[in-house]
């Protein structure tokens, strides 16, 4: 056990009740999980197009799940 106290006041903000639950969150999580398979695909057996094709799903994946996020349907920047 630690002999460290940690007074109430230090501790951090309790997350939001939708944090990882939004809109934008499963959208750009899913679209990684494929862009990772993809790429996992294209190295396994070495074909390089097939790696880029991936690396652009995950490019796609991040820009929808951020644009999703600035028209309100991921967590509150707040």
């Amino acid at each position: 056990m630690s002999s460290i106290e940690i007074a109430p006041e230090n501790l951090p903000d309790e997350a939001h009740a939708n944090h990882g639950k939004t809109t934008a969150a499963w959208v750009t999580n899913g679209g990684l999980v494929i862009a990772a398979l993809v790429i996992s695909i294209g190295l396994a057996f070495p074909i390089w197009p097939v790696v880029w094709v991936g690396v652009g799903l995950a490019v796609v994946a991040l820009a929808v799940g951020g644009a999703l996020r600035a028209l309100g349907h991921g967590q509150p920047l707040t």
